[in-house]
This record gives C-alpha cells, structure tokens and sequence, in this order.
C-alpha cells in the first residue's frame, strides 16, 4: 500500500516538513556539515551551504505486508529455459558498461543534494559549542521567567483569547443541542409568508408555533456561549538569569599583517555571531592594542585600521582594569579570548605572564589565546620556533586548566580551530 500526500502544499507551507526532513537526517546532515567547514570561509557565514548526503539517509517509512505471516502470490514471466523449482545459474560478469565503483556498504556514490538556509547552518555548527565551565555565581535581583505554552483556560486575559478554541466547542455545543440554523429559520419564514399569502390557515398556524419554537430555541441556546470561551495558557518558567562577559582582545600593531588582521577579525566575527546566537544576555568588549590598548565599539574593533609598535600587556591591563570596575567576579563569569601573531617587546613578555597567571585567569571561566600565521600554517616567526609569546603562554598553560591556545595560519582552519576551543566540555592545548 502506498500512501501519497496530494495536499496543496502553497508556498511558505513546507517549513514543517523540512524540519521533520532535518530531524529524521540528522546523523547525515551533522556529517555532511562538518564535512563542509574544511572548505568554507568565515566570509560565507551570511550565506547557507550546499549539502550532500547518501540516499540511504533520505528514504521515507513506508507499509508493507509482513513477508513471515499470510500467503503472497508471485507472477513472473516465463521462458523455454527454465520451469519451476530450476535454479537460476549467477550471471558470470557482463559485457554491458556498468555505473562508477559502487562503496563498502553498498550504497553507491549516489547523493541527495540539498542548501541549508544560513539559520539551519548555523544551528547545526553551534549545536555543540558552549561557553566551556560556565558557573551561575549570582542571579539578578528581578527573577527571569519564560512564559511557555501550557494548554488551554477558561479563564484569562483577553488578549490571550484562542478564537479557533472557542469557535470549535461552540460549534460542538451547538450541534449537540441541535440548535436552529439561520437559514432553517429563515426557510420557515419564506414558508410563512406564502402559506399567509395562499390563505392557508391550518398551514399558517402549524408553521407559526414551529417558528416560535425555534426563536426560542434559538436564544435558549446561544451562538457563543461562556461556557464555549477559552484562553491560552501560560506557565512561568524560572529562567536562571546568570551574568556573564566576553572579553576579546585583538593585537592591530604593525607586526600583524593585513592577512593575519584579516584571520584575526574572521576569528571574532565567528565568537561575535556565536555569541549573540547562543546566548541572551551576553556582554561582549572589543579590546584593541598596539603598544597601547583601548577599548572601542564593534565597528572600530573589527572595520578600523591601525598600526605601531606591540606591547600585550597593555591589553591584559586594560581587560584587568574594564572587570574590576564594571564586572565584579561576584556576580559575573568573565571570559576572555585573544588573538595575536605572537609578535611582542621582549622585556613585555615576563609581564604578560605575570599578568595572565597572576591576575586574568583567577578571574576567567576560560581563557582562549589564537594566534595567527603567516598563511603558512605557522607562527609569524616560522615553523622552526615557537614565537616570543608562544613561549610565555606555555609557562601559563599547564597550571590552569581552563587556558586553552590553537594556532590559526589559514582561513580554512578558522572553524575547526573555534569548534575544539568552545566544544561542549571544554578542550585543552
């Protein structure tokens, strides 16, 4: 038996079926997906993405018969070789040209092909990121509440009035009670008037009582009827309202290249979009440096160009002094990312240290330190040695778990880099 769906499908209709689509293939979307970030740029991520996954992960239910219970029947054509009960030999080979080399679990290299919008892309890549370790230290005074939908009342706000729900029972009332229709009522009428007009008095007075009897039927039963009145329903759910900070630190010095300025701003805008993606109630603080620091909006942080010598420790300086004034560690969960291309002033670099292990990291849930390459898979310095601040972080790593560093040196390892450092259970250098 085939079931087919021949419903108008108008267009804006399919939402749901696509979704109930993507849940059902899941498993194979989530690979196809991460399969894609090999090759995608931070650029693409106002666009969606050009899937492809196996039939196999597409086929619909279906019914059948039950093949061990009942009779089933078989007609084949027949031919001069064979009768019933032969056995048919195994073809051995063939001349005919067959399809490209079919795959080890049989499933050939045909693919169901299909575009993610940007919203099902993103759900997907963030679907396992978190801000790792997040500790709700302090809820805000006025307690927050989501208002979920808790079935219906026959009590409530007119503003949450259901008009399908009270059409609904009133029609089931009214069917029930059998109360007049209007155009029963108004047949009887039309009748009355010609009996009147014929001068039939037996028909006039049979058909006035019948009319009396649905007027007042028709107001004992009214159209709606409270009884036929419901509201929405809404249940307060207590949404833990915890306060938390992301602090993201960018080196603009003249040692950072364009290319490294470019990889470094991708890098925040993918953390900026995870951000206000995952999170409601996220406050985020764009950190610039050269030799100097200075906190500046999002436009100046991730579109204004800037040049001069480097010194790090300004910035942790500044992210040090922003926390105690404005984010108390009683209240909040400070979190901090930085990228740099490892370039610093070499007197600085014992600073930075005493800073980040002294001072940032008691403070922090986490801490991520990105640095950008050359394009070349490495540091600025090259692949033969770990940069000046490379060196100094290390001495910082080992002592508190919660510090991570990933180097960056082309635009293709942008989301596997963000995807080991904000998985879901933290991960370590």
């Amino acid at each position: 038996m085939n079931i087919v769906d021949r419903r108008p499908n108008p267009k804006g209709k399919s939402l749901s079926n696509r979704q109930r689509f993507l849940g059902r293939a899941r498993v194979e979307v989530k690979s196809a997906v991460q399969e894609a970030l090999r090759k995608r740029k931070v650029a693409d991520i106002g666009h969606g993405e050009k899937v492809a996954i196996p039939t196999r992960g597409i086929s619909e239910p279906i019914f059948h018969h039950n093949r061990r219970t009942g009779k089933t029947d078989h007609v084949v054509p027949g031919n001069k070789e064979y009768i019933r009960g032969d056995e048919i030999p195994r073809p051995q080979g063939g001349e005919g040209r067959g399809g490209s080399e079919g795959s080890p679990d049989g499933s050939g290299d045909d693919s169901f092909e299909f575009t993610l919008s940007k919203e099902e892309f993103l759900d997907m890549f963030f679907e396992d990121l978190e801000l790792p370790d997040l500790i709700k230290k302090s809820l805000k005074d006025t307690v927050a509440v989501d208002l979920q939908r808790a079935g219906y009342a026959v009590t409530g706000n007119p503003s949450n009035l259901s008009i399908p729900r009270t059409l609904r029972n009133s029609m089931g009332r009214r069917i029930a009670l059998h109360r007049p229709k209007l155009s029963e009522i108004a047949a009887l009428r039309q009748a009355l008037e010609e009996a009147l007009a014929a001068g039939q008095d037996d028909e006039v007075a049979r058909l006035t009582r019948e009319l009396e009897r649905l007027e007042r039927r028709s107001k004992i039963i009214p159209y709606i009827d409270p009884i036929d009145v419901r509201y929405r329903r809404f249940d307060r759910v207590p949404r833990p309202n915890t306060e938390a900070v992301m602090f993201c630190l960018m080196d603009v010095s003249g040692s950072m290249t364009e290319a490294m300025k470019d990889l470094a701003k991708r890098f925040f805008m993918l953390l900026h979009v995870f951000l206000i993606r995952r999170y409601r109630h996220v406050d985020v603080v764009f950190i610039r440096h050269t030799s100097t620091a200075e906190e500046v909006d999002e436009e100046t942080f991730f579109y204004s160009r800037e040049t001069g010598g480097t010194v790090v420790s300004t910035a942790l300086e500044k992210m040090l002094e922003i926390a105690r004034a404005r984010y108390p560690t009683d209240r909040w969960n400070i979190y901090g990312a930085q990228a740099s291309d490892g370039d610093n002033y070499g007197a600085d670099s014992g600073r930075c240290v005493a800073l980040l292990g002294g001072d940032v990291l008691p403070l922090c849930q986490y801490f991520a330190y990105v640095e950008v390459g050359d394009g070349m898979g490495g540091s600025l310095t090259g692949l033969s040695r770990d940069s000046d601040l490379w060196r100094a972080y290390s001495e910082v790593a080992p002592a508190h778990a919660h510090f991570a560093m990933r180097r960056v040196g082309d635009p293709a390892q942008i989301f596997s880099v963000f995807h080991e450092l904000f998985a879901k259970g933290g991960v370590r250098a």
